[in-house]
């Protein structure tokens, strides 16, 4: 059981959007009624943490509307600790709506975000936290895409937690159409990346972000610049981790998991992050991190929505229970 009273030891941050996913397959134009939810990367990742027992601390902002009410209750439901979660009375929450795809293909989406509550998130909005009782900070590429005030809310937040000695994660999350050039984003990422400790691009992201192709040479543009472990989605083939976590370095190649219906692919990578952070949490080593990454990535491609195949911490005990032991 959680102790309410205390500070979160993982703080999370960016935008919790209403989610809006249709009911039948189709283009959104012909799509009549739709299923409400809640959706973000960043929240996904830390509803996810949270299941599996962590006191996880969300900052953010919601609009002062019925929107941004459900998030919240919708949070708070989750284990989520929303003291830094405030309501911004002149905007409003965002939206976004999700068509149903088929036979395990990327759904098609539409956003209505802009100048969001969430978006207008700045430094302040940190002022009350306590950094120094959080042992872990995720972040992604989302809130400096969203306006210069979150830009800047992100590299104090990764500022904070550094000076204070703690762990940060930073999973790109590419979201081009946010940005005015793909320059500033490769640009602004890469800086953000630099100050992580574990970075989790996918492949393609990698690609994009550092003009190399192979997992080893990704992997090693981040580690040059500061970062102690890289791992990379590779999807169903699994994931790549190198770095220098427990003091040396090594690198390896971890198989993915196989299912038998890929149901929605949205929040796979969320639950790779979940897996990955969770089990560096546990104090577990770099090569179970991974399969636990691609562990809880395969149950969430299973299950309709974002982060509803997220396990609980019994559920995760009883499929790692089957798991061979690593070399």
């Amino acid at each position: 059981m959680k102790d309410a009273t205390l500070p979160p030891e993982i703080l999370a941050f960016g935008e919790a959007m209403a989610l809006f996913v249709a009911e039948t397959p189709g283009a959104m134009e012909e799509v009549e009624c739709f299923r409400r939810g809640i959706a973000g990367a960043d929240t996904n990742v830390a509803i996810g943490l949270a299941r599996l027992g962590f006191r996880v601390g969300w900052l953010s902002r919601v609009g002062s509307d019925g929107f941004g009410a459900y998030i919240r209750r919708t949070l708070k439901a989750e284990g989520l600790d929303c003291r830094y979660l405030t309501v911004d009375a002149d905007h409003t929450t965002g939206l976004i709506f999700k068509e149903r795809a088929e036979e395990g293909a990327d759904p098609r989406v539409a956003y209505f975000r802009r100048g969001s509550a969430a978006s207008h998130m700045a430094p302040e909005d940190a002022a009350q936290v306590d950094f120094a009782a959080a042992r872990h900070l995720h972040a992604t590429g989302i809130p400096p895409a969203l306006s210069a005030s979150c830009h800047e809310l992100t590299q104090h937040m990764l500022d904070r937690i550094h000076a204070q000695g703690g762990s940060i994660s930073f999973d790109p999350n590419l979201r081009p159409s946010l940005w005015p050039s793909e320059t500033r984003m490769r640009e602004t990422l890469n800086a953000l990346a630099a100050k992580a400790d574990w970075v989790l691009p996918g492949l393609v992201e990698g690609r994009l972000l550092t003009g190399l192709d192979s997992p080893r040479d990704i992997a090693a543009f981040y580690l040059e610049r500061g970062a102690q472990g890289v791992f990379l989605k590779l999807g169903p083939e699994g994931a790549y981790y190198r770095g220098v976590l427990g003091g040396r370095e090594t690198e390896a190649n971890t198989e993915g998991f196989s299912v038998e219906q890929v149901v929605d692919t949205v929040g796979a990578g969320d639950g790779f992050a979940v897996g990955v952070i969770s089990a560096l949490l546990d104090g577990r080593s770099p090569q179970a991190a991974a399969r636990r990454g691609n562990l809880i990535g395969a149950e969430a491609v299973q299950v309709r929505g974002d982060m509803e195949g997220l396990p609980s911490r019994a559920r995760l005990t009883e499929l790692e229970r089957h798991l061979p032991d690593l070399p």
